[in-house]
Parts: structure tokens; sequence; C-alpha cells
């Protein structure tokens, strides 16, 4: 029998209620859930109008982000960048980011791959980066 892993990522927990970003936040960080160990993935989605309440970069890590419904912006250290369903989006290392939602909101999915064996040590957060202007 061939090992693989199945789940639906909207039955991932949503890890955005224990840390009081709900309702305007859903973050679904799989890696875990489809036994990743070489690369993870999240299900995100923004409520319309919202902005997530902080910024992120990584020193190793690149990402990959692919709108799967709505549109919005992304702030990439000061460039600000329109999205819609389907566009994708890299952000190499190094580079602050955040999302915020248009009318519709904004549902994304996130793919990196680990930076080591801490990959909370690969990443700095900065609350209230971007006011989502």
């Amino acid at each position: 029998m061939a090992d693989y892993t199945v789940n639906n990522l909207r039955e991932v927990e949503d890890s955005a209620p224990k840390f009081g970003m709900a309702p305007d936040m859903q973050a679904r960080f799989a890696s875990r859930d489809m036994e990743l160990s070489e690369s993870g993935v999240s299900l995100q989605r923004l409520a319309p109008g919202a902005t997530q309440p902080f910024g992120h970069h990584h020193h190793r890590q690149e990402e990959l982000y692919v709108v799967v419904d709505g549109g919005g912006r992304v702030k990439l250290d000061d460039d600000l960048v329109e999205l819609r369903a389907w566009d994708a989006v890299r952000v190499p290392p190094g580079v602050t980011r955040a999302f915020s939602a248009g009318p519709e909101g904004l549902e994304f999915l996130a793919f990196g791959a680990p930076a080591g064996d801490d990959p909370a040590a690969d990443v700095d957060m900065t609350p209230g980066w971007w006011d989502g202007a």
C-alpha cells in the first residue's frame, strides 16, 4: 500500500480563535495534519475589509501564496500589490508581508518549507505592521 495522507483543509483546526484573531481571520496550518516533513501548507481567510494584525518575514524560508477566492492586497515591504483569484505571489526571505482583504474577503493558500530544526526561529512577527491603508 502506498504511503500518503489526505485531509480536507477546511477541516483542519482554525488557529485564529486561540490567538484572538477570529472572526476576521481564519488560519488553518495543515503541515502536521498532512504529516509534512519537507514542506508546509496553510489555508487562510480574511473577512471582507479585514487586514492581518501583524506582518512577518522569514530569515531563510521562501513562501508562495495563491489566492483561491476573493481579492485584496498584499504589502511586501513598502510595495502594495493588488490581488485577485488565482494570483500567485512568491516572497523571498527577508521581505515583510501582510494581507488585506477587499470587499469580498480574501482566501489564500500559503506554501513554504521548514528552514532548519526550529521553524519558529526563522520567523519575525511585527504586530500592527500595516494598518491596511
